[in-house]
């Protein structure tokens, strides 16, 4: 069973998004964390309780668990095996706490023993920065290429790999153990229990209850997204204590009335109107968002009235984005004429998140990011662009025309673009178009000959 779930691009709302009193406007990439479950087989008479998990772009990137149902209905507990995983790979959270997850959700359904499994990771190459011009002339048929460096080496382009992760994880190991019928995950039901699954393990292995829009991406595709409480998963407990199995799953299929959830996750209220393209372009370099979300709210909780105003001015820049972006979608119009109220509202937020930027004493979006963009937004056919999420020095987004020559001409702006400053120089590396796109779609299935070169 193999399962992808696409990345994302927090196009407007960072920081706004972790409020349940705002919303932000989230767009699904095409670039997609797949995950293959398989049997492991053993040789005749010989019992293991293994469960081994590959990411084979990366060097020696193998970890191998052991697991165990504890006691007093406290979930299933995952134990890495000394001596037998890679050595020289630090502890993968996300991994180990997705699957603790799932096989403690998976055994409040079975009574029978858990068998071994070998679990297989790929990623869409535009999840790590690499060196090199830009890929936009690569196929789907090279679309998984050999990193060549251990996986805590590599550059994330900031694309939501580990909630990528973590959801087509999750789904995929549900899939290979449970029967048939008890998640389909081309329904709403069988969608909502991959995505509540998927955020407790999430916030979980991060240490944290997050916003979970990167989560809700990954299993819906784009979306206008508002939170769920936090008190959603703080009731849930630690994996292992008394009762947890039992919340776990309490908390997943909540068939609770009212339900316990109360995430809005809004698909059919965006879209990139026919003729524009969002794309993003990697700086080879990436940021520290807990710490720029830290420092944000503690401006935030210091000055209440400052930061409530400029919110409901940021809150209002991004509902006016999502409704051009709607108005595009049903008018039909797609000249550059018919872009310049979109590229006045993307201006307009990117005043309001520099305003934010400068008070709260946070790069949001950097003196050489500004210089990209506006370099960038001057090209024939670029409309604009954003600093996504938190900001900082992550891939930015740009919406331009769909059209071969916009792109030609922008892949190779980027190719040769140089920072003027010295100062900035060190900021930022290698600077290139990521061979990505919006992606509506969420979670889906895969053709297992897809990874016929990586299991």
């Amino acid at each position: 069973m193999a399962v992808s779930a696409p990345g994302k691009v927090l196009l407007a709302g960072g920081y706004l998004v972790v409020d349940r009193d705002y919303t932000g406007l989230v767009f699904g990439l095409d670039a997609r964390i797949h995950v293959y479950v398989q049997e492991l087989h053993t040789s005749s008479g010989v019992s293991l309780s293994e469960i081994i998990v590959r990411s084979p772009q990366f060097r020696a990137a193998e970890w191998r668990y052991g697991y165990r149902v504890t006691e007093d209905n406290g979930g299933v507990e995952v134990i890495q095996l000394a001596g037998h995983s890679s050595p020289t790979q630090p502890r993968n959270r996300f991994v180990e706490t997705a699957l603790a997850y799932s096989l403690t959700y998976i055994s409040c359904h079975t009574s029978s023993n858990i068998k071994p499994a070998s679990i297989t990771i790929v990623a869409d190459s535009d999840y790590y920065s690499r060196q090199g011009v830009s890929t936009l002339s690569t196929t789907h048929t090279n679309r998984f290429i050999d990193f060549g460096v251990p996986l805590h080496k590599a550059h994330k382009t900031g694309l939501g790999s580990s909630a990528a992760l973590v959801t087509a994880f999750v789904a995929a190991v549900l899939l290979h153990y449970l029967p048939v019928d008890t998640v389909i995950i081309d329904t709403d039901v069988g969608k909502a229990r991959v995505h509540n699954l998927a955020q407790a393990a999430h916030c979980n292995a991060q240490g944290k209850i997050g916003s979970g829009f990167d989560v809700a991406a990954a299993v819906y595709g784009s979306c206008i997204y508002r939170r769920f409480s936090p008190a959603v998963l703080e009731q849930l407990g630690e994996l292992g204590s008394a009762g947890f199995a039992k919340r776990l799953l309490v908390t997943v299929n909540d068939d609770s009335i009212p339900k316990l959830w109360d995430t809005q996750i809004k698909r059919s209220e965006i879209d990139i109107p026919k003729g524009l393209r969002l794309v993003m372009c990697d700086v080879d370099c990436g940021s520290e968002t807990p710490g720029m979300v830290k420092k944000v709210f503690a401006w935030r909780k210091e000055n209440p009235e400052e930061a409530a105003l400029l919110w409901a001015t940021l809150q209002k820049g991004n509902e006016d984005l999502a409704l051009e972006f709607r108005s595009l979608a049903t008018g039909g119009r797609t000249s550059a004429a018919s872009y310049e109220n979109l590229r006045d509202i993307i201006l307009t937020i990117r005043s309001l998140v520099r305003e934010m930027s400068e008070k709260a004493g946070v790069s949001v979006e950097p003196k050489v990011q500004t210089e990209l963009i506006d370099a960038c937004s001057e090209l024939p056919g670029v409309v604009g662009g954003l600093v996504p999420g938190a900001g900082g020095f992550d891939a930015i987004a740009l919406l331009i025309e769909d059209r071969p020559e916009t792109v030609h001409e922008l892949s190779r702006f980027l190719d040769d673009y140089k920072v003027t400053e010295e100062g900035q120089k060190a900021m930022i590396g290698k600077i290139r178009l990521l061979d990505v796109k919006q992606e509506m779609v969420g979670i889906k299935a895969e053709d297992v000959n897809l990874y016929s070169k990586w299991v």
